[in-house]
């Protein structure tokens, strides 16, 4: 059997080599540039210039997206507005930032967060997905041992924070989101969300354990426009201040193990 060639030394093994690997690098450009449609504009890492005008490589041309609620444009162009609390500790590109001031208000590093939309997520048929029990009345926990309503808040420094009131149901995946959670008078005044992934319930001692952050932090801890709905904001501010504590939270956490 005779190999089929085309011109020198290029047969069709070679020729669906080639190919194969000019598929895979357009398939790579792509998807690069569909991937980083969030985000935009670009900027440059030392000077903060901003890369806007789309190219044909990484930056993609503007598509418009169909939703339920009407119709977005990605890339738009648009920035997050809130200042950025933190500062670099090099002119290098790449180098890493530190927060200014109190950095679980700085909204940088494991505590940051993307600016969303401040409007509760929707289920299929309307309505806000995740809300509190008191309104989500088709849903209960099941056993009494169980339900954390009525448990204490203890923190990382074996303070009290306050008093679980309520729990927050995400009804589309019947999972328990949050833990609303009423400050003591020391604390300071309202109520608060805790994400349950950053909770353990301790049925045996009757609290509710959140080592991610000290007590004094839930004072300061984002608060709910709505005392029945939580926005996509909301969660996103929400979910970054308790997760930030991991290393915000204490002066020790920042320090190296060795």
């Amino acid at each position: 059997m005779h190999n089929v060639t085309f011109a020198g030394d290029i047969d069709v093994v070679s020729l669906i080599l080639y190919s194969f690997f000019a598929f895979f690098l357009g398939l790579v450009l792509y998807l690069r540039r569909e991937d980083r449609r969030e985000g935009y504009p670009l900027e440059d890492d030392v000077t903060g210039a901003l890369e806007t005008t789309p190219g044909f490589l990484f930056i993609a041309q503007p598509k418009a997206f169909l939703l339920a609620d009407g119709v977005i444009s990605k890339p738009d162009g648009k920035r997050d507005s809130a200042d950025l609390k933190a500062q670099r500790t090099s002119i290098a590109p790449g180098s890493p930032i530190e927060p200014v001031g109190d950095p679980m208000l700085a909204g940088v590093g494991p505590g940051s967060y993307a600016q969303r939309e401040r409007k509760a997520e929707q289920m299929l048929h309307g309505g806000a997905k995740i809300v509190p029990l008191r309104v989500a009345t088709a849903f209960h926990v099941v056993g009494e041992a169980n339900d954390p309503r009525g448990m204490k808040a203890v923190c990382a420094d074996h303070l009290v924070a306050g008093v679980v009131t309520d729990v927050w149901v995400d009804q589309a995946e019947a999972l328990i989101r949050y833990l609303e959670v009423e400050l003591a008078s020391d604390v300071g005044t309202g109520k608060v969300l805790v994400p349950m992934t950053m909770a353990v319930v301790q049925k045996a001692k009757r609290e509710v354990k959140v080592n991610s952050v000290l007590a004094h932090h839930f004072g300061t801890a984002p608060k709910l426009a709505n005392p029945n709905e939580v926005t996509k904001d909301e969660e996103e501010r929400i979910v970054a201040y308790f997760g930030g504590g991991l290393l915000y939270a204490h002066a020790q956490r920042m320090e190296p193990l060795l």
